[in-house]
């Protein structure tokens, strides 16, 4: 069973691949959008992925999941991380607000 320490470490981990994965309507990775709430891992270290989309019924879905999914096989090849999930959420629902400074920059967005 993995400690609370090599827990951290691999969401850290997780996390980092998850920036490589560019919102293709917005060219922004999807962690400097506010996009993942949670990496969820089990004592197998299976993850799921708990994100929400900026809009309800996102025609890009599909791409953004299936990007996801190989960001992370290089962890999987690994053996650092098991199966990988995506469980989409609108609760809390996203906002502006939850984009980091960075990209708000990128985007022009102001608060």
């Amino acid at each position: 069973m993995p400690t609370e320490e090599e827990l951290k470490d691999t969401k850290e981990r997780v996390m980092a691949q998850l920036e490589n994965v560019i919102d293709p309507e917005l060219g922004i990775d999807i962690v400097n959008l506010g996009l993942i709430y949670d990496i969820e891992l089990d004592d197998q270290l299976n993850a799921v992925v708990v994100m929400t989309l900026t809009a309800m019924g996102c025609p890009l879905a599909g791409t953004i999941t299936a990007d996801i999914k190989n960001a992370l096989v290089e962890l999987q090849e690994l053996q650092e991380i098991g199966t990988v999930d995506i469980n989409i959420v609108w609760s809390p629902p996203w906002s502006k607000d939850k984009m980091s400074r960075y990209a708000k920059i990128a985007l022009g967005v102001t608060d």
